[in-house]
């Protein structure tokens, strides 16, 4: 991997650490990727200011921790005796949710609504029902002030983007991996705020983020290289990601989109250290922030160097799925759902729902032969 981050002796960076001197010293927000408490209390003493989740990351933290879930799952199970697997599983992390959503309020407060939010993602299995997406957003939304809801850049999902948000719901586009996703949701969420501007409703308290899972593409580039035998220094390929992100900032910094872009699916460090000096949110998992605040990297801007053009210019002439997911206009918002990394990580997403269905029957239908 190419080190492009300044190494740094600093004395307060020393003692501070890298986020807390970005968080206190530049644009830049940190978010941690998981609401568990213990990891969201300790990344908040990092200068963290919201929290990120998914179907994978909300079913690892309660498998993670039979010893607290298990006895709430059945709680909740005796609080709703007609509810089904699926329907208990979502309570608990609703439940989740709430109480990540109280560690964040002084966050909300100072920021007047635009960070201090923890975010909440819909159903995947509703991600063909826009209707039905809009309908879990609003109700979603209303678990907490500080409330965020993260809905599928797709066709369907970007229109359910726009009535949610002209609704009044904070959003937050998950399965988005590429520049051309990004501005599409930048301009739903901007139609929708303009609806409520037309009406006079409050959005200047609102702070959608739009994300990019730059390590997910990385992922699909490579399996993508592998598959059809290209040959590429095998280096470029940590940089996809970053080039996307950059690429995405640029536009929406252009044409003045109220969101903020989202690094997410961290890979490397230069998803988090190229892209500080941004008016931007990075979101790691925990783990990744320990690994950033032990490296010694000095968190100095670096959002506006540009990724090196031989290794846009290779990327693109090698790999075409680059172009489609680095060019704002490299595919249109019906393809989007055929992309490989939304393939892959709905069908991920989709996955977590069942293992979260599975858990639930194992803790409230125990297997009387174990």
């Amino acid at each position: 991997m190419t080190q492009t981050a300044i190494q740094s002796n600093r004395t307060d960076e020393t003692t501070q650490g890298p986020l807390l001197a970005m968080t206190q010293h530049t644009p830049t927000v940190l978010w941690n990727d998981s609401a568990d408490p213990a990891e969201l209390s300790a990344a908040i003493g990092w200068g963290c200011v919201g929290a990120t989740c998914n179907p994978v990351i909300a079913y690892t933290t309660i498998k993670k921790h039979p010893d607290i879930w298990g006895p709430r799952i059945r709680a909740i199970a005796e609080r709703m005796p007609t509810a089904g697997e699926s329907e208990i599983g979502w309570q608990a992390v609703k439940d989740m949710t709430v109480e990540a959503a109280k560690l964040l309020e002084p966050a909300f407060e100072k920021y007047n609504g635009r960070n201090g939010r923890i975010s909440v993602q819909t159903d995947p299995r509703l991600h063909r029902d826009g209707a039905a997406l809009v309908a879990q957003a609003v109700e979603f939304a209303a678990l907490a002030k500080n409330i965020i809801v993260k809905i599928p850049a797709t066709k369907i999902g970007i229109a359910a983007m726009e009535e949610a948000t002209y609704r009044g719901v904070n959003v937050n586009a998950t399965v988005s991996f590429t520049v051309p996703q990004a501005v599409a949701v930048g301009e739903a969420i901007e139609r929708g705020l303009n609806r409520r501007d037309a009406e006079g409703l409050d959005t200047a308290t609102m702070g959608p983020v739009v994300t990019i899972m730059g390590g997910r593409l990385d992922d699909w580039l490579k399996t993508v290289v592998a598959r059809d035998a290209i040959t590429i220094d095998p280096g470029y390929l940590e940089w996809a990601g970053v080039a996307a992100l950059k690429r995405g900032y640029q536009v929406f910094t252009e044409r003045g989109f109220r969101s903020r872009i989202l690094s997410a699916a961290f890979r490397n460090h230069m998803q988090w250290s190229e892209l500080v000096g941004g008016d931007l949110v990075v979101s790691p998992p925990f783990a990744w922030q320990e690994k950033f605040n032990a490296s010694g990297i000095d968190p100095v801007s670096r959002i506006d160097v540009p990724v090196d053009a031989k290794i846009i210019e290779a990327l693109s002439a090698k790999i075409p799925d680059f172009v489609r997911a680095y060019e704002v206009d490299g595919m249109t918002i019906e393809e989007f759902e055929d992309f490989g990394s939304v393939r892959v990580t709905l069908r991920q997403f989709l996955a977590a729902d069942a293992d979260l269905d599975s858990l639930v029957r194992d803790i409230i239908v125990p297997d009387p032969t174990r």
